[in-house]
């Protein structure tokens, strides 16, 4: 579970709003490191129509991390602190299956987080961004399969 800088937060918290401050913790931690990931793909991708697409898909990121730090302010009052949750491969092919991996993971955490939330406003922004993480998941298979 992802450790946050001021724990005290969650203290006051009941819990159902403690688990969903941490869960929009881990999911901005985890968008911080697609637009990290995405940035060097977009360095090794071997042509223009892929590196149009990453930077698409790494602009939704972007806007998935500043909805999600937005939300983590409102509910908490504090700016989130992100860091990188995992390391992007180096490799063009490994970062894109990686992507993809993590796409489809991720897509099913987010629902999951909206289906859990009695907030109206956090469940839009995660029903939205689990549909863009399953459309790029679908653009990154498409650059596993077209070489």
């Amino acid at each position: 579970m992802y450790a946050y800088p001021y724990p005290w937060i969650y203290d006051r918290l009941p819990a159902a709003e403690s688990t969903l401050l941490s869960e929009i913790a881990q999911a901005i931690n985890g968008e911080y490191s697609s637009i990290a990931c995405y940035g060097r793909l977009l360095q090794l991708a071997p042509g223009e129509e892929a590196k149009t697409r990453i930077e698409e898909i790494r602009q939704d990121e972007i806007r998935h991390y500043q909805t999600f730090s937005r939300l983590f302010f409102r509910l908490s009052g504090r700016k989130p602190t992100p860091q990188l949750s995992e390391e992007c491969p180096s490799d063009y092919l490994e970062g894109i299956r990686f992507a993809f991996r993590d796409e489809q993971k991720t897509a099913d955490s987010y629902h999951s987080i909206a289906d859990g939330t009695g907030d109206l406003e956090v469940r839009e922004a995660f029903r939205r961004a689990a549909f863009d993480e399953q459309n790029h998941a679908v653009w990154f298979l498409y650059f596993l399969t077209v070489r």
